[in-house]
């Protein structure tokens, strides 16, 4: 059985099937629905309603930062095994498809959510961010199936741009809602029609995008289930002919918290330091993500001409200015500036990490290297958001003791939380320097074997 289990852990063979732009589109068209997740959400509207209207004052940071980190911490254990799964049967596009739909129920689940409902604000919220978090291990391994590595940074890109663009869309229409109405009704209506914009856009992919992954032969009297553990230890036991992607990883892992952090309180930050409101906080992020798509066209040229990770520094240093920026400023207007520069970074960083992922894994491997690119993501995630969320919560109340007023003392500790920001972008910087570019790694590899 063993020597059968080590046949069956080959890399999966692709389908030698041209890839037509339409099925391009198709994977662009992903990041178009799945952003306009993000934007309404993550972002601009849930955050801020679950933080002032469902929990209030700086235990609404506090719980949003555990509710975060909760579904981040379950799609960090469901990663590497279903990414290894789906490699091995080449069924990326069914576990896509129902983590997708899963993501899409509970976002129009929250427009049931009412002030003052704290489990139910808690739990569809996770739900809807496991199913976003997790479909994007499958939506990042099909990447390789249509590009070529040295194609990987320019798609990565430009399905970052459009994605960007989706969320824009999207907050425009929600936007125009609650200008024109209002009211909480209307907020919760948003999540409704935010569900039906993800929906509508994903089809697409499901319906023109053909997966090249063979599925292989399930050997007699083994589980899939076994097949993926047994490849999941192999793939750890040859951790260490990928060093590079494995200090990668580690500076992914540390940098990403900063970059989940900001994203995740961006709406929280405006809100408390300058008093935003609702409609303020949309065209906040529609702001952020226009900037997106400038960062992510910008850098994913970058990275095409010179090298992802030069493209990644620059990206990095862009977003520790936006954040140290935001410590000593005081108008609105600023914040709109930074909220801009800082647009433009994150995007650069996500996109180009992805897109180095794909450079870094042997042909085959595809799902299984965005699988721990996911856990050191969603690990990360779990840590990031969860620290911020208790650094504000316990400042606030440090200074409340100190005899500060409720506002200000808040104010306060989500200055101190901004720091944190900084110290992991720092950090993870700082090991990224010295994490060699994938085809230097690959080029080693070789001179090794």
């Amino acid at each position: 059985m063993e020597l059968a289990l080590e046949k069956a852990k080959v890399n999966a063979r692709m389908k030698r099937l041209p890839v037509t732009r339409r099925e391009r589109w198709a994977w662009y068209f992903y990041d178009f629905g799945n952003s306009a997740y993000a934007a309404v959400v993550l972002l601009a509207v849930y955050s801020a309603y679950f933080k002032n209207a469902v929990v209030g004052g700086s235990e609404g940071t506090r719980m949003w930062g555990i509710s975060v980190g909760i579904a981040m911490l379950v799609v960090a254990f469901l990663s590497p095994v279903l990414g290894t799964l789906a490699d091995f049967a080449g069924s990326k596009k069914k576990f896509l498809f129902f983590f997708s739909i899963l993501s899409i129920f509970f976002t129009a689940a929250l427009f049931f959510v009412m002030p003052g409902d704290l489990f139910t604000g808690m739990l569809f919220f996770i739900l809807a961010e496991i199913g976003y978090r997790a479909a994007q291990v499958f939506y990042n391994a099909l990447l390789p199936e249509i590009a070529t590595p040295e194609e990987m940074p320019k798609i990565s890109g430009y399905g970052w741009a459009i994605g960007s663009f989706g969320g824009i869309v999207c907050l425009l229409i929600v936007l125009a809602m609650i200008t024109l109405v209002g009211g909480n009704f209307v907020t919760r209506l948003s999540f409704l029609v935010t569900a039906v914009f993800y929906l509508l856009s994903v089809l697409p992919t499901f319906l023109w995008l053909r997966e090249r992954a063979e599925p292989q032969r399930l050997p007699q009297g083994v589980s899939y289930l076994k097949v993926a553990m047994v490849r999941l230890g192999n793939t750890f036991k040859a951790v260490r002919n990928y060093k590079e992607y494995i200090k990668f990883i580690v500076a992914f892992l540390i940098y990403n918290d900063g970059i989940m952090m900001a994203l995740d309180f961006a709406a929280i930050i405006g809100a408390t330091l300058f008093g935003m409101e609702q409609q303020q906080l949309i065209i906040f992020m529609i702001i952020v993500q226009i900037t997106s798509v400038i960062g992510a066209y910008l850098f994913g040229i970058v990275a095409d001409r010179s090298n992802g990770k030069i493209a990644l520094v620059i990206s990095l240093i862009l977003m520790i200015v936006a954040i140290l920026w935001m410590l000593v400023v005081d108008s609105l207007t600023v914040f709109y500036v930074i909220g801009g520069l800082a647009g433009i970074a994150l995007t650069g960083v996500q996109s180009v990490s992805r897109a180095m992922v794909g450079q870094y894994a042997p042909e085959g491997k595809s799902a299984e290297f965005y699988g721990f690119f996911e856990v050191g993501g969603r690990a990360s995630s779990f840590v990031g958001p969860t620290v911020y969320g208790f650094v504000a919560a316990e400042a606030a109340l440090i200074y409340m003791n100190m005899g500060h007023d409720i506002i200000a003392a808040e104010q306060m500790g989500i200055r101190a939380a901004i720091i944190s920001i900084a110290i992991f972008l720092v950090a993870g910087l700082i090991v990224l320097l010295w994490v060699k570019r994938p085809e230097e790694a690959k080029k080693t590899l070789q001179s090794e074997a």
